[in-house]
C-alpha cells in the first residue's frame, strides 16, 4: 500500500511544481515535459519486465529492490542543481517504480486466501483514490511552504522517510513468493519498444526548440521501422519460448484490441491536459502552486464519486454505455473549460472552473474504474495475466505521448510576440484553448472506440 501510495503521488505532485523548478533550475519547457515524461516513458518500458523479474527471482526481494531504487532515486531528484540531472533522475525512478509496483497486487494475491482479497483491494482501492486526491494538494503545500528554502525539493524529498519505513516493515512482514511456472525476460523486446517509444517522443519534445530539423522527422519516421522489427521479434519469441515481452494473440480479440486503443488515446487525453491545466493556471494566470491545487479539488472529489458509483451500481446494469456517458462527459467538460477561458479571458476565478472540472471529474470516473474490466471481460483466462500487464503498459505509454505531443499542441501555440510585449496570461490562455480542442478531439476517438468494447462484462452477465 506504502509503494502504491508513493508512486500515485509522485505522479500528481510533481505538475503542480513545474513552474517553480523553471524558475529556480532554468529549466526549459522541454525540460519540464521530459520531467514528468521521463518518469512515464521509463515506467512503462519496464512494467512487463518488473512483474517477470517478480515472478522468477521471488516478489519479496523485487519489491524491496524497487523500493530502494525509488528511495535512492527521490533524493537524487530532491538534489539535483542541473535540469538535465533532474530528467536522468527521473527516468531512474521511473524504473524502479517499474520494479516495485507490479509485485503489490501479486503479493496481495500470494499473501492473502480468497475470501479475504476482497477487503484489500477495497483498502488498496482507497489508497489509490487517497493517492490521486492528496497528490496535488500536498505538492502544493510542499511548494508553497518553502521549507527551509529549498523551494520545490520537499516533493522528492517527502519519500525519503516513506520509503525508508516501507522498506522496514516490507523486510520485516512481507512473505516471499515466486510463480510456480515464470514466463522468461524478454530484454530484447523491452530494447525495440523503448527504443521506438524514444525515437518517436524525442524529435516530438525538442523539435520545436530546436527548429524541427530534418533529422527529427526522419528518427519519427525510423520508429515505425523499429515497432515493425519489435513485432516480428515478438512473433519469433512466442514459437522460440513462449514468453513474449507482449502476447500479440491478444489482438486477435476485437474488444481486447479495441480497448487497448481506448487506454493509449485516454491516456494520450490525460497526459496532455494535466501537464497544460497546470502550465496555463500558474505562469499564464500568476497563481500560487496552492490555488492551483486547491482549484482541482472539485475534479478529484467527482472523479471518486463517479468511480464508486460506476462500478457498484452503474456498469452492472448499463454496461458499455456508462463508458460512453463518461467520455461525453468528459468531452462535454472540455469544451465548457474551453469556453470559459475564452471568455473570462485572464481574470477567471477558481469557483468558475468548478463546473467544467466537475464535469470532467464525473466522466473521468465513469470511465476509469470499469474500463480495464470492459477490455479483459473477452480474453482467454490463460491469457488474463499478460494482458492485465500490457494494459498498465499501454496506459503509461499513452500518457508519455500525450506529454510529449504538448510541445506541439501547446508551446507550439504560444504566441511569440503576446511573450516578448509581457502579455503571458493571453499568451498561456491562448495556447491553453488550442490544447484543450486536441484532447476533446482524443476523447472523440475514445469513445468512437468504445463501440467495440462488450456491451456488458462477463461479470454483469453472470450477474
Amino acid at each position: 500500500m506504502t509503494a502504491s501510495f508513493m508512486d500515485l503521488v509522485d505522479v500528481t505532485i510533481v505538475n503542480i511544481a513545474m513552474p517553480s523548478i523553471q524558475k529556480d533550475i532554468g529549466a526549459s519547457f522541454s525540460i519540464l515535459q521530459w520531467i514528468t515524461e521521463g518518469y512515464a516513458l521509463a515506467f512503462a518500458a519496464g512494467l512487463i519486465t518488473g512483474g517477470r523479474l517478480g515472478d522468477i527471482y521471488g516478489r519479496r526481494r523485487i519489491f524491496l529492490l524497487g523500493m530502494s531504487g525509488f528511495t535512492l532515486a527521490s533524493m537524487l531528484c530532491g538534489t539535483a542543481g542541473d535540469p538535465h540531472l533532474l530528467v536522468a533522475a527521473r527516468v531512474f525512478q521511473g524504473a524502479t517504480a517499474a520494479l516495485m509496483v507490479p509485485q503489490v497486487l501479486a503479493i496481495v494475491h500470494a499473501t492473502f486466501p480468497a475470501h479475504e482479497r476482497g477487503k484489500v483491494f477495497g483498502m488498496f482501492g482507497a489508497v489509490v483514490g487517497l493517492g490521486a486526491v492528496s497528490g496535488p494538494i500536498l505538492g502544493a503545500l510542499l511548494t508553497q511552504w518553502n521549507l527551509f528554502g529549498l523551494e520545490w525539493r520537499p516533493i522528492f524529498l517527502v519519500n525519503l522517510p516513506v520509503g525508508i519505513a516501507g522498506l522496514l516493515l516490507g523486510r520485516r512482514y512481507i512473505s516471499e513468493s515466486r510463480a510456480p511456472k515464470a514466463l522468461k525476460l524478454d530484454l530484447v523486446g523491452v530494447l525495440l519498444a523503448s527504443g521506438g517509444l524514444l525515437m518517436l517522443l524525442y524529435p516530438l519534445t525538442q523539435g520545436r526548440e530546436l527548429g524541427w530539423p530534418l533529422w527529427g522527422y526522419l528518427c519519427m519516421a525510423g520508429s515505425a521501422v523499429v515497432f515493425a522489427a519489435f513485432v516480428a521479434y515478438e512473433r519469433y519469441k512466442a514459437r522460440k519460448d513462449g514468453s513474449p515481452l507482449v502476447e500479440l494473440s491478444l489482438f486477435r480479440v476485437k474488444s481486447f484490441a479495441a480497448g487497448v486503443g481506448v487506454e493509449i488515446a485516454f491516456g494520450v487525453a490525460c497526459g496532455i491536459f494535466f501537464l497544460i491545466w497546470t502550465l496555463y493556471m500558474q505562469i499564464g494566470l500568476g497563481w500560487s502552486p496552492l490555488r492551483a491545487g486547491l482549484t482541482g479539488i472539485p475534479f478529484s472529489l467527482a472523479v471518486s464519486v463517479a468511480a464508486g458509483l460506476s462500478v457498484q451500481k452503474l456498469v452492472p446494469r448499463f454496461g458499455r454505455k456508462v463508458l460512453q456517458a463518461g467520455a461525453l462527459a468528459m468531452a462535454a467538460g472540455v469544451l465548457l473549460y474551453i469556453w470559459e477561458a475564452g471568455h473570462y479571458g485572464t481574470g477567471i476565478k477558481p469557483w468558475q472552473m468548478a463546473a467544467p472540472l466537475i464535469v470532467m471529474g464525473l466522466g473521468m470516473g465513469l470511465v476509469v474504474a470499469p474500463l480495464t474490466e470492459a477490455v479483459l471481460s473477452e480474453v482467454p483466462r490463460e491469457h488474463s495475466g499478460s494482458a492485465s500487464g500490457l494494459i498498465n503498459t499501454t496506459q503509461q505509454l499513452g500518457n508519455a505521448v500525450g506529454l510529449g505531443l504538448v510541445s506541439v499542441v501547446f508551446f507550439n501555440a504560444l504566441d511569440a510576440k503576446a511573450l516578448a510585449a509581457g502579455r503571458t496570461g493571453e499568451a498561456f490562455a491562448t495556447a491553453f484553448r488550442h490544447g484543450m480542442w486536441w484532447v476533446a478531439g482524443v476523447l472523440g476517438v475514445v469513445l468512437a472506440l468504445m463501440f467495440a468494447l462488450p456491451r456488458r462484462s462477463a461479470g454483469a452477465a453472470a450477474e
